[in-house]
């Protein structure tokens, strides 16, 4: 910079010594002078030469994962599922899962579960839900095969094919977590009784019937007698509530259905319970899960006839179909419950219940079917009971 108008005052230096601090060796070793005897090594690019340094990230692909597996990010990423859980299958599976008839009443073809009365078969499902709770575990394991049997001879292929698929995979996933969870683990805790040994008693003998608490050992789980109990109680009592629920309601009209508890609530009217009210909750309630069902794979098929590009969406925009989706299914349902309250006040219902007649054909039970399904619950229950006292 020349200025004209700036003064600069100049200090001089001292001039630098002309012994050289450092002297370079062949080796690549930098020497001092003979005050400093200890050595110092750097490498052949020390931060003495000049030049400018450049700085380079490399990713651990381009590396094979930095440590020489020649794995890398890449094979990690190849090796991931693609498209396992992805929207539109969870879509098929819905309308697919909704397709066969649950809870709905199969007319044709008419078996022998059709001409029993609904009153007995309320029976039917109360014993289902007691049994296997306080019986022994082949009387639990023999309801399950007795329902598989009976939905077998009773429901059409397809209908049956379904359900219990769906049914003995969720009861398969229970007993299994149950099995392994309630007394998998070993607690972390030391006894706090002196081995017998120590005290001078005996050891005790062991069993020489071959009795064993641990069943099996998986890791760190252990599939004990206990956990067998929990499981099989927890997993048969699924299967015989969803499958003996779903047979009842696939041979029995929902005004059978209504009629039967109503026979059976008869006695509590005498007291003030509002009977007529509960029966009528109910019929409505069993004629609107057909249409649940209905919305939810009427809903579902339009979505997947669209075709959409789910490839091309994000999460969110995939988030947000599936919030239109639930959101279209309550529309629907809310616009069913107010046509059918609407037509319920326009065929004069004002809200008594008593005036509501449920109508129940005459040819709707057998004498002889009724007197072989009484004839079976009673085996089961003796069988039940007895095994409690026959079988250890």
């Amino acid at each position: 910079m020349n200025c004209t108008n700036c003064a600069f005052r100049t200090a001089p230096f001292a001039p630098l010594p002309q012994t050289p601090l450092l002297n370079r060796s062949p080796a690549g070793s930098l020497r001092p002078n003979c005050r400093n005897p200890r050595p110092l090594v750097l490498p052949k690019r020390s931060l003495l030469s000049s030049g400018r340094r450049s700085l380079r990230a490399r990713s651990s692909a381009e590396d094979g994962g930095g440590g020489g597996s020649g794995g890398g990010v890449e094979k990690w990423v190849e090796r991931l599922p693609r498209g396992v859980l992805g929207a539109d299958k969870v879509l098929r599976l819905i309308a697919n899962a909704t397709a066969s008839p649950i809870s709905q009443f199969v007319a044709a073809p008419t078996t022998f579960l059709h001409s029993v009365d609904p009153r007995i078969k309320l029976v039917w499902l109360l014993v289902l839900v007691v049994l296997p709770a306080r019986s022994h575990i082949i009387m639990r394991f023999g309801l399950v095969l007795y329902l598989a049997f009976l939905s077998v001879w009773i429901l059409p292929r397809h209908t049956w094919m379904d359900q219990l698929g769906r049914v003995t995979l969720l009861s398969g996933i229970l007993f299994i977590m149950l099995g392994f969870g309630s007394n998998g683990v070993p607690p972390l805790v030391q006894s706090r009784t002196p081995p017998p040994a120590m005290v001078g008693l005996p050891n005790v003998p062991p069993s020489f019937e071959g009795y064993s608490y641990l069943i099996m050992k998986l890791g760190p789980l252990r599939f004990t007698r206990k956990g067998l109990s929990v499981a099989s109680t927890a997993a048969c009592l699924t299967f015989t509530i969803f499958q003996g629920a779903s047979l009842c309601l696939t041979t029995t009209t929902p005004e059978q259905l209504a009629s039967a508890l109503k026979w059976y609530m008869l006695p509590f009217s005498y007291v003030g319970a509002p009977v007529a009210e509960i029966i009528l909750t109910l019929l409505l309630s069993l004629r609107f899960i057909n249409l649940v069902f209905d919305e939810v794979r009427n809903v579902a098929l339009g979505i997947v006839s669209r075709r959409i590009s789910w490839q091309k969406l994000t999460m969110m925009e995939t988030i947000d179909v599936f919030i239109s989706y639930i959101r279209r299914i309550f529309k629907n349902i809310f616009t069913h419950a107010e046509q059918i309250s609407q037509a319920m006040i326009i065929r004069g219902f004002r809200g008594d219940s008593n005036k509501h007649k449920i109508y129940l054909r005459s040819t709707s039970s057998n004498g002889m079917a009724d007197t072989v399904s009484l004839l079976c619950l009673m085996g089961i229950v003796g069988a039940a009971i007895l095994s409690d006292y026959l079988i250890v």
